[in-house]
Formats: structure tokens, sequence, C-alpha cells
């Protein structure tokens, strides 16, 4: 077995790096987190005059230093002071400087969301008219390039070192506790921690070149190491450094002192105190991602920060146990089923947890039901949810391995390893009480004496290159090879308890089904990696909102497109009501009728009113007229006044065939 366990990990860690470094591409740039909604000058306006400042308004806060936004003339050469300043409510400004010539004037600005991603983004207006320009604006965003690849790589490193960390000492503690003198479980939980802790360091050297220039040489510069250390983020990492040291001391303690103890009393106290000081870490470590990422900003903070460590630490006991649990069944020479069952009933309420928690975060993130089809971040979460269910699917298969497990009685072929395994090496040897290595090997015969007297069946049908070793004749180095052969010995009887464990059909779909959930879940950490770093669906529909209500207030107009289905054959298509210049009092309306395919619908009689339903005004019936095929207008459109109002089309398609869909925007 142990010669097909490495290919299986082998073939996991591709399937990890495969998978996390197309989710990685794939991400980079990074989404926004913060969307530029409205500027002052517009984006291709014309002025008259130069204006005294440039402004820019974001859809959330952001963190802008000196420099953030520059305003280069038709040449390339910077025309802005340099000092930004906020002026509302997420709205930032920087002075120009007086006498600017006519042309066309390029804006570029790189932010940071307030929760930790970088933005970035150009645009252009004109004084007088427009002109040439030699500004060549880069294509690449902010956050990405290789310096946005490596940040995303330590992302996904700090997530699965956190798992791997609190998540294996968690199933220690919790279901097997005799696991803290088991070698792989030990390299296991201390991966985690050297993982979780180089990862960190990573992304402070890194981050201020990803928020900034994204160049590689800039990783190593100090000043920009030393901006990093004042910013929520960097504040964010510093303590996760912090916290870690308090688990490494965590770490020595529970498999040093804790391992030792014999004293049943002792051990119990020492594991209270363990799972007290380990929870505070671990939830101290959750919360350094809840304070600087998506939980931080948005609505109802308060409650979605304590929301998100839960969430995070559900997610860490369930994956991290998992992946213990597989090592133990590969690497351990055996692990009791009572602690598999405890971990069965851990996991099942950590499952419960990372639901509750995931509704909430998925209601908050996106808004809307849209969003889940609309928006990246619902494309993905849909993803995630797709992966959660698979692998529940899987370890609902795993609790069933889990129950047969432990209603199972112990086999004569497991006692008989055990016993092979607790018994001395045995060497056949003329012995001599004059000498100790005589004196060895007489006690090896005696050994072997009480041994063969107690084989089974089943060794006696061992292999051939598993049969005892032959004695060695009388004479000198006796005690040399006495010794080789206890080493093969003990070499013969792991081999032998090992191929007895791993023929218990029940211990071994166990492991399949525990490697298969493993599996699924390395490709569910890297799309929620991904997903983190994606702009919630509810930022992307309320910048969208924002921009149009802007362009709106620019052009002095509105359109509202409207689809419908009347049921009858050749019934559906899209009703798009154009009103000019949206505002109270008179405005011309145009209705455009149009076929799935972008084509104009000739259909018989079209019908418009209007409604201000928190007013109780209207309906106000308009009745357009036709002017070409799928072409209706009216001109003098009454606004009484500004709200919210419902724009009800009615559409007839034939004598029978009819509908009237609505939808809101506000005029005026």
């Amino acid at each position: 077995m142990s010669q097909t366990i490495a290919p299986r990990v082998r073939t996991l860690l591709l399937l990890l790096l495969a998978v996390t470094g197309a989710l990685l591409a794939g991400s980079a740039p990074v989404s926004a987190h913060a969307a530029l909604t409205a500027s002052d000058p517009q984006q291709g306006s014309v002025v008259k005059e130069a204006p005294a400042q440039v402004s820019l308004t974001f859809s959330e806060g952001v963190a802008m230093s000196d420099g953030s936004v520059r305003v280069l003339d038709p040449k390339g050469k910077r025309v802005d002071t340099g000092k930004t300043s906020e002026q509302g409510t997420n709205t930032y400004s920087v002075k120009l400087h007086s006498g600017l010539p006519d042309g066309t004037f390029t804006v570029t600005y790189q932010v940071v969301s307030a929760d930790s991603h970088p933005v970035s983004g150009a645009f252009t207006f004109s004084i007088g008219a427009p002109s040439t320009t030699s500004v060549s604006v880069s294509d690449q965003e902010a956050g990405g390039g290789v310096v946005g690849g490596l940040y995303g790589f330590a992302r996904y490193l700090s997530y699965a070192g956190f798992i791997l960390l609190v998540g294996g000492a968690a199933f220690v503690l919790a279901c097997w506790q005799r696991g803290t003198g088991e070698r792989s479980v030990q390299r296991l939980v201390v991966s985690g921690w050297l993982a979780l802790t180089g990862a960190t360091l990573a992304m402070l050297l890194l981050r201020g070149s990803y928020t900034g220039s994204g160049k590689v040489g800039d990783i190593f510069d100090l000043a920009l190491l030393s901006d990093v250390l004042q910013t929520k983020t960097g504040a964010a990492l510093v303590s996760r450094l912090l916290l870690l040291a308090a688990g490494a001391l965590f770490i020595a303690v529970l498999f040093g002192a804790y391992e030792k103890r014999e004293d049943d009393e002792e051990k119990g106290d020492l594991t209270f105190g363990l799972a007290i000081g380990g929870f505070v870490v671990a939830a101290g470590l959750a919360a350094t991602w809840a304070m600087a990422e998506h939980a931080s900003t948005g609505i109802q903070t308060g409650i979605s920060m304590p929301v998100d460590v839960l969430h995070l630490l559900a997610v860490a006991v369930w994956l991290g146990g998992l992946s213990t649990l597989l090592v133990a069944l590969y690497r351990a020479p055996s692990i009791e089923p009572a602690a598999v069952h405890r971990f069965s009933r851990i996991a099942f309420g950590s499952v419960a947890v990372l639901a509750a928690t995931g509704i909430y975060q998925s209601w908050r993130q996106l808004g809307s039901w849209s969003a889940f089809t609309g928006t990246s971040y619902g494309q993905l979460l849909l993803v995630k949810i797709g992966l959660v269910v698979v692998l529940v699917g899987i370890a609902w298969i795993s609790r069933r391995w889990t129950a047969r497990l432990s209603q199972a009685p112990a086999t004569k072929a497991v006692k008989a390893a055990k016993t092979s395994a607790a018994t001395p090496v045995k060497a056949t040897t003329k012995t001599s009480a004059k000498t100790p290595a005589k004196a060895s090997a007489k006690t090896s015969a005696t050994a072997a004496t009480s041994a063969t007297s107690e084989k089974s069946e089943d060794e006696d049908r061992e292999t051939e290159d598993e049969k005892e070793p032959a004695a060695t004749p009388a004479g000198g180095g006796d005690g040399k090879r006495a010794t080789q052969l206890a080493r093969q010995r003990a070499a013969v009887a792991t081999a032998r308890e090992k191929r007895v464990r791993d023929a218990d059909p029940l211990r071994s779909g166990l492991r399949r089904s525990v490697l298969a959930e493993a599996g699924v879940a390395v490709v569910l950490l890297a799309v929620t990696t991904v997903l983190t770093s994606t702009e919630p669906g509810r930022t992307v529909e309320e910048a969208e909102a924002a921009t149009a209500a802007s362009s709106q207030e620019a052009t002095g107009a509105l359109a509202v497109d409207i689809p419908f289905d009347t049921g009858g054959k050749d019934g559906k298509g899209l009703a798009r009501v154009e009103i000019d210049p949206a505002r109270v009092g008179g405005n011309d309306m145009h209705v455009y009728v149009q076929r799935p395919n972008g084509k104009a619908f000739d259909i018989p009689e079209v019908k418009v009113s209007f409604t201000l339903k928190a007013k109780d005004i209207g309906p106000l019936p308009v009745v357009p007229d036709r002017i070409a095929t799928g072409h209706w207008t009216a001109t003098g459109v009454q606004i009484p006044m500004a709200g919210n109002w419902a724009i009800a089309v009615t559409v007839r398609t034939s004598d029978i065939d009819q509908v009237t869909v609505d939808k809101n925007a506000q005029i005026g």
C-alpha cells in the first residue's frame, strides 16, 4: 500500500497546483471592489474653461495618497499639484495648475478599496476642443502581472496553512489525543504553521508593489514596506504574525509536554487549557481576515465580521480535520474507530455552521437573485456551492463507512499483526554467558521460541520474502548478526501489519472516500481564494446603478429596457422606452419594440403609463404614435414631479395576445 500512497499524493498535489494556477491566472488582474461612478469633469466631456480641480466619486470609500490621481496634458506633462483631498462621501479631488491650454487631458488613478484590493483606471476630458494626445495608458490594471500572481498564490497558501494548522490541532485535541505522538500528524500541523507564516511574510513584502507599481523590483523596497505597515491590511498581517508566534508555543506544548503527560487528571487539565488557548489563537487568526477584507466593508459590518470568523473556523475544523484524518489513515499505524466517529459528528456540526454563515454572507455580498448569474462573483459562488454539495455528498458516504467501521469487531488477522509487531525479534543461535553479545543472542532465541508458538495460520501463508530470516551459525559476530536480524524482523512485522490493515475493506473504503473529499476540498479552496478577490455582486450592481444615474444626469436622457412575452406564438420581445430629458415637465418619449434577435418587431399597438406610487399619482396614460416598424413616439409627455416612477408598457402582438409589463425608474 505504501507504494500507492506516493502516486496519490502526487496526483493531489498536481491537481492543487493546476487548479490554483488556472484560477489565479483567470483572476488577474484582480477585480476592483470599488468602482468609479462619477467624475467632474465627466469622462469624454468638453468644457469651455479649464477647471480648478478634478474630482472622482467611487462606489465605496478608498484609501488614497498624494499622487494617487494624476492629470496629464496632451504632451504627457503633469498639470496637477499632487495633493489629494476628500470632498465628500466617497468623493476625492486633486487641484490643477492655472493657465491650462486647450486640448485633451488624461486622468489616471490608482487607489485601494476599503476591503484591501487595488483599483486603477483612466479617462479623458477636453478643454475648448478635443485634440491629439501623446499619453499612453497601460492596459495592465493594478493587482495584475507577476506580482499579482505571486500575491494571489500567497493568499491561497495562507488559507491552506490556516486550515491545516487549526483543523489539525482541533482534530488531535477533540478526536484523537493519541495522535500527538504520531510524527505524520505533527509534520502536517507544523507544515500548516510554516505555510501560513511564510505566506504572511510574503504578502507583507509584496503588498506595496501589489497595490502600487506592480514591479518585481519594488518587492524589497523598505519605503513601500513602511507605508504598508501603516495601512489596515498591513496591521492585519502584522497581527497575524504575532498570533502565529503564540501558535508556535501552542504547537510546542501540544506535541511536547502534552504528549508526554501520563497522569489522566493532569492531562485533562492541560487539554482544557490548550483548547481555550487554541481557540483564542485560531479566532484571532480568522479575525485578521475578517477585519481587513470583505466582511469589514458594506452593510452590517458589526454582524458580518463575527460571522466571517465563525465561517473560517468552521472551514478549518472541517477541511483541516479531514486532511489530518487522511494522513492518519495512510501514515499512522492505526487509528481508533471512536476517533473517526467523533470527527464525523464534529464535521457535521461544522457543515451546519458553514451553511448558516454562508447563506448570510451570500445575501450580504449579492443583494439580489439576478447577481447570481449576472456578476462574476455570483457565478463563482454558484461553482462554490456546487463543490460544497459534492463535498457533503462524499462526506455522507464517509459517514456510512465510519458507522460500519465503529460497529465492526477487531479481526483475528489484525490481532495477529499487532502481536507480531509487538513480539521481540528472534534469532536462533548457540549462546554463551561469557559475552554480552552472546547473552543478547540467547535472549533473542528465547523470544523466537515464544513467537513461533503464537504464529497464526495467516503467518504460515506468508510469501517467501517475508519469512523469518534463517538462524545464524555459532561463532564470532553473533551480536552484530542479531542486530541485523532485529531490523529485518521489525521491517517484516511492519509490512505485515500494514498489509493486514490495508486489506480491511471497511478501512480501505473510508480511505478512498476521504481521499475523494480531500481532492474536492483542494478545488474548493482555490475557488474560495479567487472569490475573496472578486468584486461582490452587490457592489457591482450599485456601481452600475450609480454610473447609470450619473450618465442620465449628464445627458439628461433615460432609457429603460423591459422584456415581454404575450404568451402567443411569436410573442416574445423587448420594449425600450427612452425619455428625454427625463425631468419634471414636458418630455419626448420614444418606444422601440424589438424581437429577441434585436430586429424591429412590427406589432399592432403599444400603450405606456406612468405611476408614482409613493405620492399616489397615476397611472398617467400615454398613447404614442407609430412612425416606423417597431418605433413609436410621443411628445409633450408631462411628468408632474420627481420621483421613482413605474413605467408600464402594454404590448399587443395579435388580436388576442396582449401583456402589460413595467419597470421603475428615477425621473427628475
